[in-house]
C-alpha cells in the first residue's frame, strides 16, 4: 500500500473517531453531566406536614412507605430495579435520617389504573403496614382516553380508604412526556388529582409540573430524563424525581405541627 494512501486513511480515521464518540445519543441512562437536578420554582414542596411520619421519626421508630402505582412506579425505563424511584427514594431518605430505619416498598404494576390498584390495596396494606402511601395515578387512564368522571370517583374512594387507615398520603400525578401531553385530557387529569388532594387534605407531589419545568424552563431535552419510548423516565429522571420527593418529604416530616397526632400502633 502506498505511503500516501496510508497517511490519507489515518487522517480520515482520526477525523471520524471524534464524530463517532461525541455523537449525541437518544435515551441515555444518566443524563448529561451538565444537567443538574433542580427545583428552582419550589414546585415539589408538599402543602401539608406528614404528621405520622414526623411522630415516628421523632420517636426513633421505623417508617414504612408504600409506593403504589403503575409502570413508572415499578421502574419501567430504568436500567435496573435499584434505579426505580422507590429504591432511590429509600436511599435519599436514609441519607437524610441516618440511624433510622426507613423502608420504601415498591407496589408498582405495569399497566394498572386506579381500580386495579384499589383491588389489591387491602392485601398490600396487610403485607406492608405502611405509615405513608405514595399513590401514583392517572397516566394509563389518560393514555386510554378514559372518562375523567369515573376516575375522579375512584380517586375519592381510594383516598377515603387510605385516610381511614391513619396513614400519610401523597398523590403523584402523571408524567410530563410526549405520549401523555398529546392526549386531550392530560391537563384535565392533573387538575382532577390536584382538586382531590385539596378536598381530602392530602399531599400532592406535582410530577407533571416538575417535569414540565425541567423541559420548558430549564431547557432539558426529553431525551435527558426519559427513556427511548418518550413515556417512562430513565435513570436520571427517576433519580431526580426521588431526590426532589425525598427533600419534600423530609421537610414535611420535620415541619412544626400545631396539634399532636396520635399514632396508632402498627
Amino acid at each position: 500500500m502506498p505511503i500516501s494512501f496510508r497517511i490519507s486513511a489515518l487522517v480520515a480515521i482520526a477525523i471520524l473517531i471524534p464524530l463517532l464518540v461525541w455523537k449525541p445519543a437518544r435515551g441515555y441512562a444518566d443524563g448529561p453531566p451538565t444537567y443538574e437536578c433542580r427545583d428552582n420554582a419550589k414546585l415539589a414542596r408538599l402543602s401539608a406536614p406528614l404528621a405520622r411520619m414526623q411522630r415516628l421519626l421523632a420517636a426513633g421508630r421505623p417508617v414504612t412507605i408504600m409506593a403504589l402505582g403503575s409502570s413508572s412506579t415499578a421502574g419501567a425505563g430504568a436500567s435496573a430495579p435499584s434505579a426505580s424511584y422507590p429504591s432511590r427514594l429509600e436511599t435519599e431518605l436514609r441519607a437524610r435520617f441516618p440511624g433510622l430505619t426507613i423502608t420504601v416498598t415498591n407496589r408498582g404494576v405495569n399497566g394498572e389504573e386506579v381500580g386495579d390498584m384499589l383491588a389489591r390495596f387491602g392485601q398490600a396494606v396487610a403485607d406492608d403496614k405502611p405509615d405513608v402511601v405514595l399513590w401514583q395515578v392517572g397516566t394509563n387512564a389518560v393514555l386510554r382516553n378514559n372518562p375523567l368522571g369515573q376516575i375522579d370517583q375512584r380517586l375519592q374512594d381510594g383516598l377515603a380508604r387510605m385516610k381511614m387507615l391513619g396513614t400519610d398520603v401523597v398523590l403523584i400525578d402523571p408524567q410530563f412526556a410526549p405520549k401523555v401531553i398529546v392526549k386531550p385530557d392530560a391537563e384535565g387529569m392533573v387538575k382532577v388529582i390536584a382538586a382531590e388532594a385539596t378536598t381530602r387534605g392530602v399531599d400532592l407531589f406535582p410530577r407533571f409540573a416538575v417535569m414540565r419545568d425541567w423541559h420548558e424552563v430549564q431547557a432539558i431535552p426529553f431525551e435527558a430524563f426519559l427513556s427511548p419510548d418518550l413515556l417512562h423516565m430513565n435513570d436520571w429522571g427517576y433519580a431526580c424525581l426521588a431526590k426532589l420527593l425525598g427533600s419534600a418529604m423530609a421537610e414535611a416530616a420535620t415541619r412544626p405541627v400545631a396539634a399532636a397526632v396520635m399514632i396508632k400502633s402498627k
